[in-house]
């Protein structure tokens, strides 16, 4: 039985952490009857405190024009109206105010701005594209927090075919980074359906996932090096473009998916891949979410790592993107519980991506698994499928008010994750329309619930909360994650401090704590102060 010490809470804070952190382990791994509970006030005696005795100020007219000074006046944007398209997430959940945008053309310019904030002790939020779904890349209301976006780092500083590596700036768009490896006969394979937006720095803040993590794995595993701003105003260069080095701690890991709050990516070396020679894409139809997980182990038996691409949506989905997306239709012969969108990929020409596809699809067929698929006859076609699933999120607009759901949970419970979060949905708002897709090789489901037909959109939205908490639970007892690939933001970072252990929320205080002690990158998001 562990001993309860209270004295102990008096200890250094180094000390406190990691006696409490001992504690709550053992808690977790014996009986708790047995365990020594947690005394009044512990979590916030484990949690390293920011250096807030002293807030964030709001930026001065002087400190404005100093800011100014270092990026020139033609990158600053005060002027409200200019301000607007930085301001608002594009689902509208958030819209911020600042007094000050400011576009950096360069690594140095980012470093002035960062080392003149710490200094001053001013808020700085970082944006890409403006595409994040969490509110991370929004300032807060106050107007007290100045944006620095980085959509004038677009240079491509080099490309290493042999190597199989290119180093890009953070607002490099992630199709022009595509774009860029395709001139040199590789593949950058990360794929968003914002990637006409989305930045590299983005992508890389909120490790974005996709439709080829299942290949290729989420942006974190598609990166070599970084070099990042640290909130003093310090560069780290990190840009190597080694594929063994393990000469310490892996610093990269700290900045990819931190959201901006331990530092400003300004550049990464990114890992390319051979293109493939040739790929193959099918759309499925299937009888249900069981059958969808047979489909699934059918097409890896058959496909194995030529099995790039295994997307899963609903009828609902479909039926959505028809009628609200103009050009398109779906064109199987009857409709269909649920539908499948594979592709399996081939390095050599002789047409072996087409030849595994077909068996697998009859073996699919024969099986009872599959009742119907069309197979894309050429480039076009091959878009015209993927374009029925890259819509699903716009098509939902039309239909009113959409609370939203990021989830993963293990690939093979995914139809159980269906029909319990179908119950508890109902009965929050009976009548509301999931609205299911996602990846289903990686277990991540978007499960986004449209309002009742005849419902207020003002009234449903405000069951947000309510039903995020709902669906959430059900994904925690599946031993799932309420965010798969979206991040944290602000729209979860109460949900992260709930369902992530004291142990878990303390070490990310601490990272953040030690590369940002005065607190001024991204405030508020991702890890709350207190």
């Amino acid at each position: 039985m562990p001993a309860c010490a209270p004295k102990s809470l008096q200890a250094t804070a180094a000390q406190t952490f990691y006696h409490t952190a001992r504690l709550v382990i053992e808690r977790d791994q014996t009986n708790h009857s047995n365990a020594c509970p947690l005394p009044p006030n512990a979590l916030r005696s484990i949690m390293p405190a920011l250096n807030h005795d002293r807030p964030l100020n709001p930026p001065t007219p002087e400190l404005i024009e100093r800011f100014i000074a270092i990026v020139g006046r033609t990158n600053a944007i005060t002027d409200a109206a200019d301000q607007q398209a930085y301001l608002t997430e594009w689902r509208g959940l958030y819209h911020g105010k600042t007094p000050l945008i400011l576009r950096p053309g360069t690594t140095e310019e980012v470093a002035k701005i960062l080392a003149l904030a710490n200094e001053a002790r001013i808020a700085v939020v970082t944006q890409g594209g403006n595409t994040g779904l969490v509110g991370g890349q929004i300032p807060s209301e106050d107007a007290t927090e100045i944006v620095v976006a980085t959509n004038r780092l677009t240079a491509i500083r080099s490309v290493d075919p042999t190597g199989h590596s290119m180093t890009v700036e953070a607002g490099v768009t992630l199709a022009a980074a595509q774009a860029e490896a395709e001139q040199h006969g590789r593949l950058f394979p990360l794929s968003l359906a914002s990637e006409g937006s989305c930045t590299i720095g983005g992508n890389l803040a909120t490790n974005a996932g996709g439709v080829n993590v299942l290949a290729y794995g989420n942006a974190r595993d598609l990166v070599y090096g970084l070099e990042v701003v640290l909130a003093d105003g310090r560069v780290w260069n990190g840009l190597r473009a080694l594929k063994k080095d393990n000469t310490g701690y892996d610093l990269k890991d700290l900045f990819i998916g931190s959201e901006g709050t331990l530092g400003i990516m300004t550049a990464a070396v990114l890992k390319l891949f051979p293109r493939p020679a040739e790929q193959a894409t099918a759309l499925v139809a299937v009888p249900s979410l069981d059958a969808m997980r047979a489909l699934f182990e059918n097409a890896e038996q058959h496909a194995g790592n030529q099995l790039t691409a295994f997307e899963f949506m609903s009828s609902y989905c479909l039926d959505l993107v028809t009628r609200h997306v103009p050009d398109t239709r779906n064109p199987l012969a009857a409709p269909t519980p649920w539908t499948a969108l594979i592709e399996v990929s081939s390095p050599s020409t002789d047409g072996r991506a087409a030849t595994t596809l077909e068996r697998l699809l009859s073996s699919a067929i024969e099986s009872g698994h599959a009742s119907d698929a069309i197979i894309a006859a050429n480039t076009k076609q091959q878009r015209q499928l993927w374009r029925l699933r890259e819509e699903i999120s716009s098509a939902q607009r039309p239909e009113g008010g959409s609370i939203k759901h990021d989830i993963s949970v293990p690939p093979g419970r995914i139809p159980e994750f269906v029909t319990r979060a179908d119950k508890v949905v109902e009965k929050i708002a009976p009548g509301a329309r999931p609205v299911i897709f996602g990846h289903f090789g990686d277990g991540n489901v978007h499960y986004n619930v449209t309002q009742p037909p005849d419902a207020n959109k003002a009234d449903y939205l405000g069951l947000w909360a309510e039903m995020n908490d709902a669906v959430h639970a059900v994904v925690v007892d599946m031993e799932g994650s309420f965010s798969a690939e979206h991040g944290i933001g602000r729209l979860k970072r109460e949900t992260l401090g709930r369902l992530r252990s004291p142990v878990e929320i303390a070490l990310m205080r601490s990272v953040k704590a030690a590369l940002d002690p005065n607190g001024i990158l991204n405030p508020g998001k991702l890890v709350s102060s207190s």
